[in-house]
């Protein structure tokens, strides 16, 4: 089995070298290995975001969220990518969805902090 916390390095290693591309296609190859490594979608997000390719950074945001529901981190990096895939598209409805996001970011906060 490969390790994908390694992999999952390498890629950071390269976006920060600013070989989006080549990080990009690393962590696809995790999510394909793994469609459950949600740190490799929350990445995606983010990358495809600064490439400019909004649908698939929503995407994988959404799929992030999905696998990681009860942490609130987890909403909030979502509202951020919707924030960003509307600031590159001007599409209005990823601002509700955004402020959605963030709402559900303090539910689940408030949830955690309650004890339930």
């Amino acid at each position: 089995m490969t390790d994908h916390n390694a992999k999952y390095n390498q890629a950071d290693a390269l976006k920060d070298e600013g070989k989006l591309d080549e990080a990009i296609e690393l962590l696809k190859e995790i999510v394909a290995e793994d469609p459950n490594h949600s740190i490799s979608h929350f990445a995606l997000a983010v990358l495809y975001g600064k490439v400019g390719q909004h649908d698939q950074a929503v995407e994988h945001g959404e799929k992030a969220v999905e696998l990681d529901p009860t942490d609130p981190f987890s909403y909030t990096a979502m509202s951020v990518t919707y924030q960003r895939a509307y600031a590159g598209t001007g599409e209005e409805s990823y601002i509700q969805k955004a402020e959605f996001a963030m709402e559900k970011s303090r539910q689940v906060g408030e949830q955690q902090r309650m004890g339930g």
